[in-house]
């Protein structure tokens, strides 16, 4: 039924483009970004009313780089909210289900603990953009004047309900308020018009969807089916008899998936490594370090030493990296620069001024390139978090 519905149409669009009036207001970036002149935190959105407006308005505030927050009163929509990338804000209340896909009037002790998670979200966030409607009656009010003036200076309010009496205090329909405290509160209510060639487009659609399905027979000849829900539900009168109201319809709510047992697989069997090939391997290369140590020139053990150190300590510095950071360029300076620097701390000690002196601008260099990378590496990691 979707494919006719004006309203679903005309409140996607209205979502997107209370994204866009609140970005035209707002005085700062939706993404955070880290510049040479400093770091810029991300605007952080909160979408009261997860419909079809508010979907639109999650999924433009997170494409713009947005920390995007959601609440809803009916709890089955926070699987669709979750997959598009925001936040849904849960209350410890008990709620039912909605059988016709609408939100319905809640109790006194949800309404009080929503209003709280309002009140505390409001000094957080930086745009809020309420969508909550309940058919046949005035929107419910959810943003006190308390909450509006606990908001930042320079917040911006879009709110989608003005037409119907608005959920937050102080805006009016089609006009914008500035409140004492820099609050900016939008109550647009021709946001799908402000769009009107996707507007457009979209209202055709949906009329050329109606007529299709009025004329199976594709001659251009109207053919009501009151067996078919969609139809029952738009005709209001037939042949002078009075139909409305259509008969309820409820939401099937999705099956729940059938548990499948999985039957646990076993693990393949590995053939234990033969200690006696352990041990021989040892033996052998406990007799080659003897007979090296042996027969080997003493300035050669010295290196030797420290080559097994520079291998021993790179091997484990470069195998606690993440593997996303493994370049072989990092690899390179990472193994050559623990070699320099083991291998200059090791000449401090020469009585040779000159050696001395060599092994102080190794050791020097090698720090440098060592902590300069680490530092660089972590102002990176900076970049891609959001808070």
């Amino acid at each position: 039924a979707q494919s006719l519905d004006v309203l679903s149409s005309m409140a996607n669009i209205g979502g997107y483009r209370a994204v866009l009036e609140a970005a035209q207001e707002f005085g700062s970036f939706f993404t955070g970004q880290v510049t040479a002149a400093g770091k810029v935190p991300p605007a952080k959105v909160l979408v009261v009313g997860a419909g079809v407006a508010g979907l639109a308005a999650i999924g433009t505030a997170g494409s713009l780089g947005a920390i995007v927050r959601a609440f809803d009163s009916r709890p089955e929509v926070a699987e669709q909210v979750e997959s598009m990338g925001a936040d849904f804000l849960r209350i410890d209340v008990e709620q039912e289900v909605s059988t016709d896909g609408y939100a319905k009037e809640t109790g006194e002790e949800f309404n009080r603990k929503a209003a709280e998670m309002y009140a505390a979200q409001a000094k957080d966030v930086d745009i809020i953009v309420t969508t909550a409607l309940i058919p046949g009656r005035q929107a419910p009010r959810l943003i006190t004047e308390e909450m509006v003036a606990s908001m930042k200076p320079g917040s911006v309010i879009v709110d989608m309900a003005a037409s119907n009496g608005g959920n937050v205090a102080g805006s009016v329909a089609d006009q914008k308020v500035v409140t004492d405290n820099g609050v900016i509160i939008l109550g647009y209510t021709d946001l799908a018009g402000r769009l009107p060639t996707q507007a457009s487009q979209l209202y055709g659609t949906n009329l050329v969807n109606l007529l299709t399905l009025l004329t199976p027979g594709k001659e251009g000849e109207v053919a009501l089916d009151f067996d078919d829900v969609v139809q029952r539900g738009m005709t209001v009168t037939q042949a002078g008899e009075t139909l409305w109201p259509p008969p309820p319809v409820q939401v099937s709510a999705a099956p729940a998936a059938a548990s499948q047992e999985v039957a646990p697989v076993g693990k393949a069997e590995v053939a234990p490594r033969s200690p006696a090939r352990k041990y021989a391997l040892m033996a052998l290369g406990g007799a080659l370090v003897v007979a090296m140590a042996a027969f080997s020139p003493f300035d050669f053990l010295l290196h030797f030493t420290v080559f097994v150190l520079a291998v021993i300590v790179g091997f484990y510095v470069i195998s606690n990296v993440s593997h996303a950071l493994h370049t072989p360029l990092m690899a390179e300076t990472n193994a050559i620069s623990g070699i320099i620097l083991v291998g200059g701390i090791l000449q401090l000690g020469s009585p040779d001024p000159v050696i001395q002196g060599i092994a102080f601008v190794a050791t020097l260099v090698a720090s440098i390139n060592i902590f300069g990378g680490f530092a660089v590496t972590g102002r990176m990691l900076e970049m891609f978090r959001k808070d």
